[in-house]
């Protein structure tokens, strides 16, 4: 494993984390489905101003699940962007869907509406924008959209818990939503995920998909026959899972503050050398800052430093390739025409970006790219 003098991400922990997870494992049991599970899940959707949380062990579980509870089946069209890590367009496929891939556009690197409008037909039934990186996408354009050509839509915004649009949370907007609290994501619980909704319908329909289909509430606690009404799965969140994702929904606003002020220092640094395009917020969006993307004026250079950043000992990764060019999915389709998306993601590149970045750290990433760009602006 490789020691990172600055890695790309890392978990701010306290003693609240460390509290409720004691709590859980000196209790001796409830280590499934405990009281924490449904105080997470209430706790969320009030933060989101939703009606419904049903947490799941992953955010792919709950792309999945979202699928199966709108019934999308064989040959249905989900309309998703190729900007995007791989699960977004994969969900489809898991319920025999097709996947139908709509370019980007360079305001927030989310899906383009204009695109969406042309992508449409008689076999779509489901819209699927991401919000990228922590920035919201053009969720009030696109939900106009699907309202008026009659489709679901489900915000993925796996990346961008706390991120608004005029003080209006992401994942509030769509049909359903879905996080993921991986661990490098705005809040972490290592793994899990989560849908949102204001469905009654749908959340009764994914509280049965993630337990076997099973009627009754805590298997564990009742002795009653169970009940089987449904093919389900075992998507559970732990309770441990659970009681982290307690703790650090305590301190969220904190974790994107700090991770605001991070990105603050880097863009007043940054924006000093114009080959790097900084990452984009428009007026009345908050930007969460899972990542900290920026653009190089081409593949060349930008590949460069990121060797030349990993030399120094600091990690930084593509987020993303595009999905439509992976050699599973170029198998399923082919002539996809996303000019856009295969441009921005050419030339980005995320930098570390984490709460708990010191000012040595954050110094030594804005010094390593100005040397860099000091030796390299005649290749330009």
């Amino acid at each position: 494993m490789i020691r990172w003098k600055v890695p790309l991400y890392k978990i701010l922990v306290d003693k609240d984390d460390t509290k409720n997870i004691t709590n859980v494992i000196q209790r001796g049991m409830h280590w499934a489905e405990g009281p924490e599970i449904e105080e997470f899940e209430k706790t969320l959707a009030e933060y989101l101003d939703v009606d419904y949380c049903v947490t799941m062990n992953s955010g792919t579980s709950a792309l999945h699940a979202t699928m199966l509870a709108y019934d999308i089946k064989n040959n249905d069209e989900i309309i998703v962007p190729s900007f995007t890590f791989v699960s977004t367009a994969n969900a489809a496929l898991m319920v025999k869907a097709k996947p139908k891939f709509v370019d980007i556009e360079t305001e927030t690197y989310g899906m383009n509406p204009e695109k969406l409008k042309k992508a449409i037909t008689k076999k779509s039934k489901l819209i699927m924008p991401v919000h990228y990186s922590g920035l919201p996408c053009k969720i009030d354009e696109i939900r106009t959209i699907a309202k008026q050509n009659k489709q679901i839509l489900i915000e993925d915004a796996a990346e961008s818990l706390g991120a608004e649009i005029n003080s209006k949370k992401i994942g509030s907007f769509g049909d359903a939503s879905i996080f993921s609290f991986a661990g490098n994501k705005v809040l972490t619980t290592g793994e899990g995920g989560a849908v949102t909704t204001n469905s009654t319908k749908l959340y009764k329909k994914c509280k049965l998909i993630r337990s076997h289909g099973r009627k009754i509430g805590n298997y564990f606690l009742s002795t009653n026959k169970p009940e089987y009404i449904q093919l389900g799965y075992n998507w559970r969140m732990s309770t441990i899972t659970a009681a982290i994702g307690l703790s650090q929904l305590n301190k969220i606003e904190k974790l994107i503050n700090l991770r605001r002020k991070n990105a603050k220092i880097l863009n007043s640094k940054l924006k000093k050398i114009s080959e790097i395009t900084l990452p984009p917020e428009p007026k009345n969006f908050k930007h969460a800052y899972q990542l900290y993307s920026i653009l190089t004026p081409n593949q060349t250079l930008r590949n460069q430093l990121q060797k030349h950043l990993s030399s120094k000992g600091i990690m930084s990764k593509v987020f993303f390739y595009p999905v439509h060019l992976t050699s599973f999915h170029k198998q399923l389709q082919k002539n996809s025409n996303l000019k856009v998306t295969e441009e921005i993601s050419s030339r980005i590149l995320s930098l570390p970006m984490y709460p708990n970045m010191t000012k040595e750290e954050l110094q030594l990433v804005y010094e390593t790219i100005f040397d860099f760009f000091e030796k390299n602006t005649k290749q330009i």
